[in-house]
């Protein structure tokens, strides 16, 4: 199981109330409702492997470079020399990151980011790399480009908490999309996404996106297609996709994840006793976790 772990602390942030506080007034909503989510998951679906997947560098230049309005919207303080952007995070969630850290590591539970690649890289790295059945954990609709029914690996897509998972397989991919989990990378780039600063190609939305994929089997397909004046398209659509050449050339490589991230050494196994007992007894009375450490903890030792 791979846990896209920003996406879930930010749906914890939002989903607990704020007056969960520690004991000297610090929000630790995030952090308890995120540790909430990992009991959950591991109750319902007991994975033999748990990995928090982390976005040590959330806007990668090298993305950036080849789309300049990559998640811009989302940048708080621009920086320089390499460091990576600040994004715009509410104020009391900023500090909550930290703890939370701090709290899988005690545990023992595997944390792995990598710079300068995002938690989605980490994910597709892993997933590619397993040798049985992946249950990715996220609330980002990207990573359904990495459902694969002959590997075993699905999205599972949290609607209320998550007791409540959307099981992404190719069968709904291709119910709701008309597209497998390798043909998403080509229906997001052409929509474009908003919420990531893609821009995509104007005038192509999800329906007519599906539509030319289901014509001409690709992107590649596609943009032969602009090129073949027998080929069946609209004149604005062959006008709209020739315009968008420039962009076409270089947002798969922005929308597709990585899949040779070069990752550290680490333990995968989810863990059924602490690994340091006394820093989780040290945080558990520091931020005040209470019940919901407790609650993970007895779920690991089930």
């Amino acid at each position: 199981m791979l846990l896209d772990t920003a996406s879930l602390y930010f749906r914890a942030y939002f989903g607990v109330p704020d007056s969960v506080r520690a004991p000297d007034g610090t929000p630790v909503n995030a952090v308890r409702g995120l540790l909430d989510f990992i009991a959950r998951l591991v109750q319902d679906h007991r994975p033999d492997d748990l990995v928090a997947c982390m976005d040590a560098d959330w806007r990668p230049q090298w993305r950036v470079d080849l789309i300049p309005t990559y998640k811009a919207h989302r940048v708080a303080a621009p920086t320089s020399d390499g460091v990576p952007d600040e994004e715009e995070v509410p104020d009391t969630l900023s500090p909550q990151v930290p703890v939370i850290e701090e709290v899988l590591d005690a545990l023992g539970i595997a944390r792995v980011g990598v710079s300068p690649y995002e938690a989605d890289d980490v994910i597709g790295t892993l997933a590619g790399q397993a040798t049985g059945p992946v249950d990715i954990v996220t609330g980002d609709r990207d990573l359904y480009q990495l459902v694969d029914d002959a590997r075993g690996v699905r999205v599972l897509y949290p609607l209320k908490g998550v007791g409540t998972l959307q099981v992404t397989d190719e069968a709904w991919l291709r119910e709701k999309y008309g597209v497998d989990g390798a043909g998403y990378v080509d229906l997001a780039l052409l929509r474009g996404d908003p919420s990531d600063g893609l821009p995509g190609v104007p005038g192509i939305g999800e329906k007519t996106a599906a539509k030319l994929l289901d014509a001409f089997g690709d992107l590649a397909g596609i943009m032969a297609a602009v090129d073949d004046p027998a080929a069946r398209l609209t004149p604005s659509q062959r006008r709209r996709l020739d315009g968008a050449r420039d962009y076409v050339a270089v947002a798969p490589k922005v929308v597709r994840v990585a899949g040779d991230v070069p990752l550290p050494a680490f333990d995968p196994a989810l863990p059924r006793e602490p690994r340091d007992p006394a820093a989780v007894e040290a945080l558990a009375a520091r931020w005040g976790l209470g019940g919901s450490l407790q609650r993970l903890l007895l779920t690991l030792q089930a």
